[in-house]
């Protein structure tokens, strides 16, 4: 069975009302959070999204701690040499550091391509999530050969799959991985904190709000159950998952060996 691993690089300073719908009455501290996932087996290991720069970290007043690749290398995963990349989606965040996978096809939802380089970015409330020079180098990626579509539900590898979603982005899609407790399920931005998603607020950066909240009775078919849905933001992932190691707990966390 894979190791799965979340790995934290960068985060920021928030408050709750950025992080629901419509906002919220408590006017306190939020913190959010960055991360890439891996899957790691015997034979072959998945990066799960790449992670932003220090261009992005500037205009966006993030804290990056570490690139993708430095973050992958605590848990002893060469970004040079992983064959396969998914994307959940192409926002900054998560599609920010491509060129830290030189040997890698990159798996993206065909829907998020074309919403990416469609009419929705001729509007700033879509566009802001996007930084226009990711989606170029996602589009000379394709030109290489190296972009594989996927439609909807599919298995990438055994015990392997992503789910179209929707909400967030056209194209936002989850990882299921079948591990030795069960069926995972990597949320990504499907729901930003468990708070989103276990009662039924969504996130204000959002597509479409119904595609939204129905993503969230499909995390929940997809997992074996609630507690092994890995929201994409949120500082409690790595409250509530053992460390990949004695000196990753603020870093890097199991996620397959089951909540602590």
């Amino acid at each position: 069975m894979p190791r799965v691993y979340a790995v934290k690089y960068a985060e920021r300073d928030a408050r709750r009302g950025e992080h629901f719908l419509g906002g919220d009455p408590h006017d306190v501290p939020m913190p959010m959070d960055y991360f890439v996932w891996a899957v790691v087996g015997d034979d072959e290991t998945w990066v799960v999204d790449t992670g932003f720069g220090t261009l992005d970290a500037t205009r966006r007043n993030r804290r990056l701690l570490r690139t993708a690749a430095e973050a992958l290398a605590t848990i002893g995963v060469d970004a040079r040499a992983v064959t396969d990349v998914i994307l959940t989606h192409a926002h900054y965040d998560h599609a920010g550091g491509l060129q830290h996978f030189p040997a890698a096809r990159f798996h993206v939802q065909e829907r998020e391509m074309a919403f990416a380089t469609g009419r929705p970015m001729t509007e700033p409330a879509q566009a802001h999530g996007f930084t226009a020079d990711h989606v170029a180098a996602l589009v000379h990626l394709l030109h290489a050969g190296r972009v594989v579509f996927h439609d909807g539900a599919e298995e990438v590898a055994p015990g392997l799959s992503v789910h179209l979603l929707g909400g967030h982005t056209d194209g936002m899609q989850v990882v299921r991985v079948e591990t030795g407790d069960g069926a995972l399920v990597l949320a990504s931005d499907s729901t930003h904190y468990y708070e989103n998603f276990e009662t039924g607020r969504p996130f204000p950066i959002v597509y479409d709000v119904d595609a939204m909240i129905a993503g969230w009775t499909t995390l929940r078919a997809l997992a074996s159950d609630e507690d092994a849905i890995v929201p994409g933001h949120d500082p409690l992932v790595l409250a509530r998952y053992p460390a990949a190691a004695p000196d990753l707990g603020r870093v890097a966390v199991r996620l397959d060996t089951g909540r602590c």
